[in-house]
């Protein structure tokens, strides 16, 4: 049923911009202030952002220099590395693969924690010197370098790793389900027949972290679409999935999947779909006065509400046109990015890491919340576009986000010059929690790699999050406390 102009403009006064959130996810409810620059002119600098005593900063003080050159944390905090590309080894005796990305954490048996990692390597295998390696059963395409490992933190420090799925392309984000799965997203629209591939890509794949013989025979969940995905979320309460596109030319879409009626989720239910089952659709904002929005890009005010529409995807396999480009401009709302989301407060957290100049207007990220019920999508956070991103502390290209047992979210950077982990409070105040000092590039030219995959443990005692080149998992712990 489509929502119309006058029950947007009724919601719309009904919640206001500044719609209230409960819970931990909380530091985006403080629009327009949340994650927003608070200087004139300027950014927020990762230590408050603003003119108060230091005392009176929200986070763990400053970030201190890592001797051995990979992360720098605050005062009381310190770091394992959990796995390494190339360098730790399987239980098969393989290799590490390189390329961590999207993550999330799973409590194992006896205590243990499991890991389900993403390692996006995208091409023919002859590109990358760790592949994942074609582990016998778990293999849906034997050209393909990508797949997912599973990762056992075990209590006392041991660790075993062993491959979840293999064979798959560019597994970029993703998202866990309620039932305790992995969804697992290949982020290329790449067919049999490209780089020597049998089969054809751009799929969401289920892993079962707890079962290894349910990750056997792999099988693409066809009915969630042939595009680039990034990431997807589950509604448990309605059964919605909802999936994030990161493309361009055309910008990328967000879409809805209904499930067929009667259709249950739970382990391994997905895989048993009919590759056309329920309905695949993209979104279609309007602001409250029912004019059409083209691109997520032209709200340039945290607080700024539209209401959405959902149109059916013509051929959700894309077998001679992608996905988005089955829409005229007119048809849809686009955006650059779209790439982490978190599912919390019964609805949809949904990023867009920046806008360039293939989008209306330029920003440094977005983070919008999605409410499914009220078919509202806010926007939360906007970070204005940085002229500067080399210095230190000047947050852009958010990405991957979790929510934090302490309060409020952590966000992973993707950006520009250096790169951070940052956490975000109940009153919208940011801080950091990491900084990346593994340089990839020269002395002269200087390059650190993006933060991802940031999950806490299911304790809230550890936070895991990967340097996504070479590939490094990391456990991260110290005096953890609540942030106001």
């Amino acid at each position: 049923m489509s929502l119309t102009r006058r029950d947007f403009a009724r919601r719309s006064a009904a919640t206001g911009a500044g719609f209230a959130l409960a819970g931990s996810a909380a530091a985006l409810a403080t629009a327009p202030g949340a994650l927003a620059a608070t200087e004139p002119g300027g950014r927020d600098h990762g230590n408050g952002g603003d003119h108060h005593d230091h005392h009176d900063r929200p986070g763990y003080g400053p970030l201190r220099p890592d001797p051995e050159g990979i992360l720098a944390l605050p005062e009381g905090f310190s770091y394992e590395i959990i796995t390494y590309g190339g360098r730790t080894r399987l239980e098969s005796g393989e290799f590490t693969p390189s390329h961590h990305d999207g993550t999330a954490a799973f409590a194992g048996p006896r205590g243990a924690t499991l890991l389900v990692n993403n390692h996006e390597l995208k091409g023919p295998r002859s590109d990358w010197p760790h592949p994942v390696p074609l582990a016998e059963g778990l293999v849906y395409d034997p050209a393909a370098s990508g797949g997912c490992t599973v990762v056992e933190v075990r209590p006392g420090g041991a660790v075993a790793e062993w491959v979840g799925i293999a064979g798959t392309a560019t597994n970029c984000a993703g998202g866990r389900t309620s039932w305790g799965t992995w969804l697992t997203c290949e982020e290329t629209e790449d067919k049999a027949g490209d780089h020597g591939f049998t089969k054809d890509h751009g799929y969401v794949f289920e892993v079962d972290p707890h079962d290894r013989r349910a990750n056997r025979d792999p099988r693409p969940v066809k009915a969630l679409g042939r595009f680039e995905h990034e990431a997807v979320v589950v509604d448990p309460k309605r059964g919605h999935a909802y999936l994030t596109e990161d493309a361009s030319g055309p910008n990328g879409l967000l879409y809805r999947w209904t499930p067929p009626k009667g259709f249950e989720h739970g382990r391994g239910r997905l895989r048993t779909l009919a590759d056309d089952a329920g309905v695949l659709q993209a979104f279609r904002c309007f602001d409250s006065g029912g004019r059409f929005v083209d691109d997520l890009s032209r709200a340039t005010k945290p607080g700024t509400v539209y209401g959405v529409d959902w149109v059916d995807v013509p051929d959700r396999d894309a077998r001679s046109v992608s996905v988005r480009k089955q829409f005229t401009d007119g048809e849809v709302t686009r955006a650059r990015k779209l790439e982490g989301m978190w599912w919390g407060d019964d609805g949809a957290y949904v990023v867009c890491s920046f806008a360039r100049e293939e989008s209306p207007v330029q920003h440094d990220g977005q983070v919008w919340f999605y409410n499914p019920r009220r078919r509202t999508l806010t926007l939360k956070v906007r970070l204005d576009a940085d002229p500067d991103p080399s210095r230190d502390g000047a947050f852009d290209g958010p990405d991957n986000i979790t929510v934090s047992p302490y309060g409020g979210l952590v966000v992973c950077e993707d950006g520009d010059g250096v790169q951070h982990l940052f956490g975000a409070t109940d009153s919208g105040r940011t801080y950091p929690i990491a900084r990346n000092e593994l340089n990839i590039g020269t002395g002269a030219e200087p390059e650190y790699s993006e933060f991802t995959g940031v999950t806490f443990s299911p304790d809230g005692d550890t936070l895991f999050a990967n340097i996504q080149t070479p590939g490094i998992m990391l456990a991260i712990t110290g005096p953890w406390k609540r942030q106001c």
